[in-house]
């Protein structure tokens, strides 16, 4: 069974990544990741997108404010662990300031410093993904 996943990585005027904390006593507790949750079923990814940002940042997305990156997913696994894949959107523009709802930790992040946060194996080949991105927008002028 494979359970899809979308994150967003929020990204502001001055270049810095909002990134959340892991709760501890959960998978992957206490390691930084890109906010976002699972597509519920009858859910579009751009719709479970939107929601997770306004259900834990409190912040308000337009689909049209949503640019897919990358994706990526686990391997085969024989622990009966479910296999997941995680889809990763940009946003540059949003509504309200974020606020933990959940309680959860979160920073505003050079994209130079990404690399240096321990994250979930997911969100690593993400994170590489998210930074040619961002080098390619700022040499076509974006």
């Amino acid at each position: 069974m494979i359970l899809p996943v979308v994150a967003v990585a929020l990204l502001r005027d001055d270049g810095h990544i909002l990134m959340q904390r892991r709760p501890e006593g959960k998978q992957h507790g206490g390691l930084w990741e890109f906010p976002g949750g699972k597509i519920d079923p009858g859910e579009g990814p751009v719709e479970a997108a939107l929601r997770e940002m306004e259900e834990e940042l409190g912040v308000g997305l337009e689909a049209r404010a949503l640019m897919p990156v990358s994706f990526a997913h686990s391997g085969e696994t024989h622990s009966g662990e479910r296999r997941v894949l995680l889809l990763l959107y940009v946003a540059r523009a949003w509504s309200g300031d974020p606020i933990a709802r959940e309680g959860q930790q979160f920073a505003w992040v050079a994209p130079d410093a990404l690399p240096d946060l321990d994250m979930p194996p997911l969100d690593i080949p993400l994170v590489r993904d998210l930074l040619r991105w961002i080098g390619a927008g700022a040499e076509q002028g974006k």
